[in-house]
């Protein structure tokens, strides 16, 4: 019998779950590698290869709405986790607080709006060797994150 929040990381079972990912095109060397991982990790945990949909927006502010797409799809059935890859890195300017700001509310918005877990893997870093550092082990843990939550959701429903 399943308890809630008895699963361990190692005993993930992706493989009915059907995920979204919404990857931004802008700073593009650092969200490849954060899809890359993530969806390195998915396949790890069982998720199919055909139960994955994969799809670009230009920055960070466009994830929300395409994940608001995604998240309306009802048929042939919904998603159970959706997955935003973005990255920001601090310029001179105050463009970089309202893009996090913005993006990082609309994600939690629509997980909110539509009862779907969104795994947040829009890095927000002051340059891009903390990117580097950050993107591989964050598409991972954006992966297990989705299925983790989605497997808790169904579990709580």
């Amino acid at each position: 019998m399943f308890t809630p929040n008895s699963l361990l990381p190692s005993q993930l079972d992706g493989s009915l779950l059907k995920v979204g990912i919404v990857q931004a095109r802008f700073n593009p060397e650092i969200t490849q590698a954060l899809a890359q991982a993530c969806l390195a990790e998915l396949a790890a945990n069982g998720v199919k290869p055909e139960r994955i949909t994969h799809v670009y927006v230009p920055g960070a502010l466009e994830i929300p709405l395409a994940l608001q797409a995604l998240a309306h799809i009802e048929e042939p059935e919904p998603f159970n986790a959706l997955i935003a890859l973005g990255c920001i890195i601090r310029g001179e300017t105050y463009h970089f607080e309202l893009v996090a700001n913005e993006s990082g509310a609309g994600v939690s918005r629509v997980s909110m709006d539509f009862h779907v877990p969104i795994a947040n893997a829009i890095l927000t870093t002051e340059n891009l060797s903390q990117a580097l550092a950050r993107q591989t082990e964050k598409g991972r843990e954006a992966a297990r994150v989705a299925i983790e939550m989605a497997l808790l959701l169904e579990q709580l429903a």
